[in-house]
C-alpha cells in the first residue's frame, strides 16, 4: 500500500467526557484514601508533602492496596521504572504470582526498594565491575502508574555507594535546595508560606512522518535525523501548516496518545500544527516539577507507541531536517507558594509586586551568573543542530523580559536613591505600586530567546526535544536557589546597617539590577549584531556541546552543586564523561551513517545514471547533434562524486586518529571539529546536489517533498 494512501485507524473514547477516565490509570490521591486506613494515608502524605520516609509496616499496607487495585485491573506484572542517563526510561519486570505458593504476591519491600543490577547503563565510573549493584527507591511524590499491563513504580536510581545515577535524585534535591532558599526570602513578605513548589509545564514538538517511508531512510532509522536532503521547492516559507487544520492520521494519532495519556493522569490540553510541515505540538497543563517530568518521559513513550497503532513515526530529534524549523521542549517553568500564589505573577498589590519584582530580579541575575551552566544543562548533538537556525534560539543564554518589564526595572534601578520621608509611599515613589495588567502582552514570546519572560512564568527555549527535562530543570533550580541564599543574605546586611525592611530590599534589587543588566537583550536573536553584541557584553557564545560541557568542571559550578547538595564531585565528574561519550557515540555515528550511505547508496547510483548520459551523449554526437547540456552535467555530476568520495576518506580517517585520543574531552572536542565541522557539511552539500542531478527513479533516498507533507 502506498504511504500516502493509508486507511485511517479509527479512534474511540472511551467517553466523551474526559473526567470519565481521568487519572484512571493512576494509583493517586483519590485512590489512595479510598483504599487505605486513614493512620496510612496520612503517613503517605507527609511523605509526598515533606519527604518523610516510609516505614515497613507502611510500605506493607499500601503494597497490598497496591497489588489488589492492580489486579483488578488485569494487571500481571510489576516494575520500577526509572531515568537513568541514557536519557530515556528504563524497567525490569517482575511478576506478581509466586509460582511455589500459588497466589499473586507483592510485599511492601518490593515497593520500596529493588536491585535491578542494570551495570551496562552509563555511570562514568562510579560503579565498578566488582561493585556493579544499582538500586531504585520508591518516590511517593510521583504517583504509582500502570502502562502497557504493568505496574509502574517511580523511582530514583542510584549506586551501591549511594551516588545518584539518574535524573530524578539530583531534580529532587533541587527542588529541595530552591524551596528551602525561596521560603526564606517569601517570609520576608508573607510569615505564612512554608513551602515553595518548582512549577513546569513542557511544550512538546515532534515530527511525524509514514512509517513505511521512515524506514526507507537508513539515516533516520540509525540516527534519528535525515543528514542527506535537498530542501524541496515548497518547504515552511509560506507558513501555512503552522497552526493549520490537523492532517487526518495525523489527528488520529493525537487523540489515541492523548487518550492514554490522560488516564494516566498527564493532563494533556494543547494541539496544533507546528512551524515545519509535518511538524506538532502537544502540551499539558502545569504540574509540580518532578511529576510533570515523569509525564514528560512517559508521554514521549506513549506517543512511539500510538504511532505504530496509526503507521506513523515519531521523530524527536532536535533537527531530523535541514532547512526547516527544529523541534524544542519548552520548559514553562514558575515558582509556587503553599498559599496558592504564584511567584512570578505580577499583581495589583504593592507589596506582592515587590515580591514579584524580587523573585524575578533574582531569577534574572542567576542566569547572568551562571549562563555558561545553563547552556551546558541543554547542549547534546542533536540541539547543536538546533541552536540559532531557525526557529531555535542561539547557543547564547540570554533573557528576553518585554519593553513593559524592562521599563520597570530601568526605573527602580534609576529611582532607588529616591530620598522616602516618613509617610511617603515608598512603592509609588519607586514606580512599582502597580504594575500595569498589560504586562501579559508586553511580554510576549520572543522566539529569538532562549530564556524568557511569559507574562507569569519563564520560558527556557532552549531545551532540546529529546531530552530530558530534570537535567536543565535541576541546574535552574540550584542556580536560583543560590541567588535567593546570597539575595538574603545582602538584605540581612542591609537590615543590619539600618535600613527599613523595604528599602534594604530594594538597595539589594538595584544592585542585582546593573550587575546582570548584560544578559537582558529585546532584539533579534537570530541576528550576526547581536552575536557582536553579546561578544561585547561579555556573553558566551558555546556553540558545541563538548566546549559547553566543560562549564560542569568549572570551579562555580562544582560549589554551587555541592553547597546545595545536589551533585558530589564525583557525580559531576561522572555526569560530564557520560554526556562526552554520548557525544561522540552520537557523532560517530551519524559520521558512519553518512560514509555508509555515500559508498553504497549515492556513489553507485550517481556512476549509473553518469553512465547513462555518457552512453547518449556518445549518441548525440554520432548524430551530430548538439551534446553540450550532457557533457556539462556530466563534468558536474564528476565534481560532486569526487567531493563525496575524497571528504567521506578524510572524516573516516580523522575517526581512526581521534579514536585513539585517550582524553575523553580531546577525543569529544576532536570529533565536533575535525569530524562534524569538517566534513557534514561538505559531504551533505556534495550529495544534496547529486539529488537534483540525477534522475529520481534513480535517487536510492526517500526525498523531503515526500516524508515531509503527511496525508
Amino acid at each position: 500500500m502506498m504511504a500516502q494512501n493509508r486507511q485511517r485507524v479509527p479512534v474511540v473514547p472511551p467517553s466523551n467526557k474526559i473526567s470519565d477516565y481521568y487519572g484512571t490509570n493512576v494509583f493517586g490521591i483519590k485512590q489512595m484514601k479510598e483504599s487505605l486506613a486513614p493512620s496510612v494515608f496520612k503517613k503517605v502524605v507527609e511523605a509526598i508533602d515533606k519527604g518523610s520516609k516510609i516505614d515497613s509496616s507502611t510500605a506493607e499496607e499500601i503494597g497490598s492496596a497496591v497489588k489488589t487495585w492492580a489486579l483488578s485491573k488485569g494487571v500481571t506484572h510489576y516494575t520500577h521504572w526509572f531515568q537513568p542517563l541514557t536519557g530515556s526510561t528504563a524497567e525490569k519486570h517482575d511478576s506478581f504470582f509466586d509460582a511455589q505458593a500459588g497466589i499473586e504476591k507483592f510485599k511492601g519491600s518490593a515497593l520500596v526498594q529493588q536491585e535491578p543490577d542494570a551495570s551496562s547503563f552509563p555511570n562514568g565510573g562510579i560503579r565498578s565491575t566488582f561493585e556493579a549493584r544499582g538500586y531504585t527507591a520508591w518516590d511517593p511524590s510521583s504517583p504509582i502508574f500502570i502502562f502497557d499491563k504493568t505496574l509502574c513504580i517511580p523511582t530514583i536510581f542510584v549506586a551501591y555507594t549511594g551516588e545518584a545515577l539518574d535524573y530524578k535524585t539530583p531534580l529532587l534535591k533541587s527542588m529541595e535546595a530552591i524551596n528551602d532558599a525561596a521560603v526564606e526570602i517569601c517570609q520576608l513578605f508573607d510569615r505564612n508560606v512554608r513551602k515553595i513548589t518548582p512549577s513546569l509545564g513542557v511544550e512538546q514538538e515532534y515530527f511525524v512522518i509514514d512509517k513505511a517511508l521512515y524506514a526507507t531512510r537508513p539515516d533516520l532509522v540509525m540516527s534519528g535525523r535525515s543528514v542527506f536532503g535537498h530542501n524541496p521547492a515548497r518547504g515552511q516559507q509560506l507558513d501555512d501548516h503552522y497552526f493549520g487544520s490537523i492532517p487526518t492520521r495525523v489527528k488520529d494519532f493525537m487523540m489515541e496518545f492523548e487518550i492514554e495519556a490522560l488516564k494516566l493522569g498527564i493532563p494533556v490540553s494543547t494541539r496544533h500544527n507546528e512551524v515545519a510541515p509535518g511538524q506538532f505540538e502537544v502540551a499539558p497543563l502545569f504540574e509540580e516539577i518532578n511529576i510533570a517530568t515523569d509525564h514528560n518521559q512517559l508521554l514521549m513513550d506513549l506517543m512511539d507507541k500510538a504511532a505504530e497503532k496509526h503507521n506513523l513515526k515519531v521523530l524527536f530529534h532536535e533537527k531530523p531536517f535541514a532547512g526547516v524549523n527544529g523541534s524544542g521542549k519548552h520548559n514553562n517553568w514558575s515558582l509556587i507558594t503553599d498559599t496558592g500564589v504564584n511567584l512570578f505573577q505580577p499583581s495589583n498589590s504593592a507589596r506582592e509586586n515587590l515580591q514579584f519584582l524580587t523573585f524575578l530580579i533574582a531569577t534574572v541575575k542567576a542566569v547572568y551568573d551562571y549562563a555558561d551552566l545553563l547552556r551546558a544543562s541543554i547542549a547534546s548533538a542533536g540541539n547543536d543542530f538546533r541552536l540559532g537556525a531557525n526557529e531555535a534560539p542561539p547557543a547564547i543564554i540570554s533573557v528576553f523580559l518585554g519593553s513593559t518589564l524592562s521599563g520597570i526595572l530601568d526605573e527602580l534601578e534609576k529611582n532607588g536613591n529616591i530620598k522616602i520621608e516618613k509617610g511617603d509611599n515608598m512603592y509609588m515613589k519607586l514606580g512599582i505600586s502597580k504594575i500595569p495588567e498589560i504586562i501579559l502582552d508586553n511580554t510576549d514570546r520572543n522566539r529569538t530567546s532562549p530564556f524568557a519572560f511569559t507574562g507569569n512564568k519563564f520560558e527556557f527555549r532552549a531545551v532540546g526535544s529529546q531530552a530530558n527535562v530534570a537535567g536543565p530543570m535541576t541546574v535552574l533550580n540550584v542556580i536560583v536557589a543560590e541567588t535567593l541564599k546570597n539575595l538574603s543574605k545582602d538584605i540581612e546586611k542591609e537590615m543590619n546597617g539600618g535600613k527599613e525592611k523595604k528599602l534594604a530590599i530594594v538597595n539589594v534589587l538595584r544592585k542585582y539590577i546593573k550587575e546582570s543588566k548584560k544578559v537582558r537583550f529585546e532584539g533579534d536573536g537570530y541576528s550576526e549584531e547581536w552575536e557582536k553584541e553579546a561578544e561585547k557584553r561579555g556573553l558566551s557564545n558555546l556553540k558545541s556541546t563538548p566546549f559547553a560541557l566543560d562549564t560542569y568542571l568549572d570551579k562555580k559550578s562544582a560549589e554551587v552543586f555541592i553547597k546545595h547538595n545536589v551533585l558530589s564531585s564525583i557525580e559531576l565528574h561522572a555526569r560530564h564523561e557520560i554526556m562526552l561519550e554520548n557525544y561522540i557515540k552520537k557523532v560517530q555515528i551519524e559520521s558512519r551513517v553518512m560514509g555508509d550511505l555515500s559508498l553504497n547508496h549515492i556513489i553507485p547510483t550517481a556512476i549509473l545514471y553518469q553512465n547513462k548520459l555518457i552512453k547518449n551523449a556518445n549518441g548525440l554526437q554520432g548524430l551530430g547533434l548538439d551534446n553540450t547540456a550532457a557533457i556539462d552535467t556530466i563534468k558536474e555530476i564528476s565534481r560532486h562524486l569526487e567531493s563525496v568520495k575524497s571528504n567521506v576518506i578524510g572524516m573516516t580517517e580523522a575517526r581512526k586518529q581521534l579514536n585513539k585520543e585517550e582524553n575523553l574531552t580531546k577525543r569529544a572536542k576532536g570529533y565536533s571539529v575535525e569530524v562534524k565541522d569538517m566534513y557534514f557539511e561538505k559531504i551533505r552539500y556534495a550529495v544534496d546536489k547529486l539529488e537534483l542531478l540525477v534522475d529520481d527513479e534513480s535517487w536510492p533516498l526517500v526525498k523531503y517533498r515526500e516524508m515531509l507533507f503527511i496525508k
